[in-house]
């Protein structure tokens, strides 16, 4: 398995915006698949936050997540955030998500990111607290309870 940046492989934003569209579509006020594939458009960069890393075996894709600004409105305060963590159903069980969420983690470090935020719908922080994310607070964000979680990252 092997990371790159959808910015690396734009082809593929139609298949990211299938997947993201498929699973939170519904949760999104006014939300289409084009609509999906047009925000990917501003991920489209390696140098610089936001953006999204894809893990691909076999030179396919079977998984991304995103580091970006402010994913949800009512923490203006909440920089940096972790988002758009999603595992293709057929690589599911075998670590992909745990690998892309850490590789996010060194990414965000690398641009001097002390702290990311998340929110996950996994009520006792799931994966995210096995991985030493905190929760912070339960809120009901646009109609989804969610946990908002939060990981200070380590510096040299």
């Amino acid at each position: 398995m092997e990371f790159c940046f959808l910015a690396e492989r734009p082809e593929l934003k139609p298949l990211v915006a299938k997947w993201y569209f498929e699973q939170w579509g519904a949760i999104v006020p006014d939300a289409s698949l084009s609509s999906f594939e047009d925000k990917l458009t501003e991920y489209l960069q390696t140098d610089a936050i936001p953006l999204i890393v894809l893990l691909m075996q076999d030179n396919r894709p079977i998984g991304a997540a995103q580091l970006r600004f402010h994913e949800m409105t009512i923490y203006p305060d909440k920089t940096h955030w972790l988002g758009g963590v999603y595992v293709a159903p057929h690589a599911r069980g075998n670590k992909v998500a745990s690998v892309l969420v850490q590789k996010i983690e060194q990414l965000a470090l690398s641009f001097g990111v002390r702290e990311l935020h998340l929110q996950t719908e996994q009520q006792d922080g799931g994966l995210y607290a096995r991985l030493g994310w905190q929760a912070q607070e339960r809120v009901n964000y646009r109609g989804v309870n969610v946990v908002v979680m939060c990981k200070r990252l380590p510096h040299s």
